[in-house]
């Protein structure tokens, strides 16, 4: 049996995050839509999930149409079953990464990130399958203390760590 690789390059609105995973049953759409909308008020987004028997539908929630919009053609161009694609604005992933892997569905998560992102894709008679992702570029050096100064600041200015 023959199995092809393929880099999906994923794409979504600017200033917006997505989160990619594996899970198990079509529950998961609801179950994830309310993990998102009851962790984070004021939270944006839009899912989609590939289901892999029955109809093998791209199934669908969300409260803005355009990353739902985003997050279906995220779905479509991997084509992996049992897969979720999460976009969300006005929220990072920190702010509901714990819930989701709790959520008793979820088998795994393979990236939460704001950087561009390509999913390496194996492709069988049977279907498609993610066997991991690219996330952002390979490392350009090690940081200097000017680097950390600015990495100290920056988490501070999102409020994730106190001023000192």
């Amino acid at each position: 049996m023959e199995i092809k690789l393929h880099a999906v390059q994923l794409a979504w609105e600017e200033g917006c995050n997505i989160i990619v995973g594996q899970t198990h049953f079509i529950k998961s759409v609801e179950d994830i839509a309310e993990i998102v909308v009851g962790s984070v008020p004021g939270i944006e987004y839009g899912l989609a999930f590939c289901e892999a028997s029955g109809p093998s539908l791209i199934r669908t929630e969300g409260n803005n149409a355009k990353l739902v919009g985003e997050a279906t053609e995220c779905a479509r161009a991997v084509g992996a079953g049992h897969t979720f694609y999460l976009i969300i604005k006005n929220a990072f992933p920190i702010n509901i990464l714990n819930q989701l892997k709790g959520c008793a569905e979820v088998a795994s998560i393979y990236a939460a990130t704001a950087n561009p992102l390509q999913i390496a894709v194996a492709e069988s008679p049977q279907g498609r399958g993610i066997m991991g992702v690219i996330d952002g570029s390979s490392p350009k050096g090690v940081e200097t203390e000017a680097d950390k100064r600015a990495r100290k600041e920056l988490l501070r200015r999102f409020g994730y760590k106190f001023s000192v």
